[in-house]
Formats: C-alpha cells, structure tokens, sequence
C-alpha cells in the first residue's frame, strides 16, 4: 500500500510492452465494508481477494511472453491475512479454511521467474497513501501498516521460490527521473536471462 506497485508496473509495461496485470481492489465487494467493520469482514474480503488472485495467477500460467504483476497470491496469504488473524480479526475456525484453501492454492500455480520487493519507511508510506486519497484508506491505523511492514519483511527473508530484487523506493522516482528509470531497468535485466524483456516468442516469463 503506496509503496509504488502500480506506478513500477505502469513503467515496465509502457517500457517494454509486456502484459500487466492488477490487483482487483476495486472490484471487491466487501472492502468498503472491511474498512468500516473489520472483525465482521476480514474473512469475506480476504477470501474474495484470494480466489480472484488464484484466477489472475491461472490466466498468467496460459500466458506466453513476458508478464507483470503488482501483487502476488503469496502476500495475500503471508500478509494481510495472516496480519489479520494475528490481530483476531479472522478466527482459528475461518483461518483454518482459509489456509487450507492458499495451500491447495500453491499447489496448482507456477512461482514467477522475478520477484521485486519494494521497501520504503513507514513515513513515505503515509504520505503516499494520503496524497493519493482514497477515501477508505484514510483511516488505516499506524499499527496495522507497522504489523503488515513486519509481516513482509519477514516472508521476504525467508521467500525462495524465485530470484527476488528489493528496490529501496523512498527516493527513487522512476516515473519523472531519467536516471532512476535507467538504473531500475538495468538492474531488472541483470537478474532475468539476457534478452528476456526485449523478445517475444513462445516462452512465458512472469515477474511481480
């Protein structure tokens, strides 16, 4: 949230015409409810956020070329729900389901070829997600943002199943900066098999 997931995909679709692909946030029904009620809709939201990923990460595994993701399965089920289970939003009964449901999940769907990690401090965090105002992330607790920046520093320390680049992105502007956008490209291609986001052809190549 505000880390700059959508401006990066924005950037590397229009830089290399590779296919992107987008969190469905405002396609889920129960999320303005969530933000109101969170005990009483953690478990719909963050079930309809999982089977509607589990259908993105299907039409990426029929993919072929390069595509790229802002978020992935794995943080819906590592992060956010799993937050939201620590803070007894979700009960031992619901998680339950749920987590079986992400374990059938992994089961089925391929780990992409790039995983880029984009850390910022909490600060510009905030004052993204104020600049941008959507109304419903307003009022977002300090402590919640804290616990979900915890959660995702750890998965990514302990995430193995593809090469993983962390792009520090307080001060990087690769939207207006010529330099930064240079610097994200080259280090991109670096970790990708050489050619990777600059040919089309039969082979499918995912990175979120």
């Amino acid at each position: 949230m505000g880390a700059g997931k959508s401006s990066l995909v924005d950037f590397l679709t229009s830089t290399y015409g590779i296919e992107p692909f987008y969190e469905p946030n405002d396609e889920n029904p129960y999320l303005p409810d969530f933000y109101r009620d969170m005990k009483r809709w953690a478990f719909h939201s963050q079930l309809y956020f999982l089977s509607s990923k589990f259908r993105i990460h299907q039409q990426l595994d029929r993919c072929t070329g390069v595509v790229v993701q802002d978020r992935t399965i794995f943080e819906d089920a590592e992060i956010f729900a799993t937050a939201l289970h620590e803070m007894k939003q979700i009960d031992d009964r619901d998680w339950a389901t749920y987590w079986g449901f992400y374990q059938t999940i992994l089961e089925a769907i391929q780990p992409p070829d790039l995983m880029i990690y984009l850390r910022c401090s909490m600060r510009t965090l905030r004052r993204r997600i104020r600049l941008r105002g959507r109304a419903m992330e307003q009022d977002v607790p300090l402590s919640y943002l804290k616990r979900l920046e915890r959660l995702y520093e750890a998965w990514v320390e302990r995430y193995r199943m593809s090469e993983v680049l962390v792009l520090e992105t307080d001060q990087m502007d690769y939207v207006n900066d010529l330099l930064y956008r240079l610097d994200v490209m080259e280090r991109i291609e670096a970790v990708l098999p050489p050619g990777t986001l600059r040919q089309h052809g039969d082979q499918s190549t995912r990175v979120v």
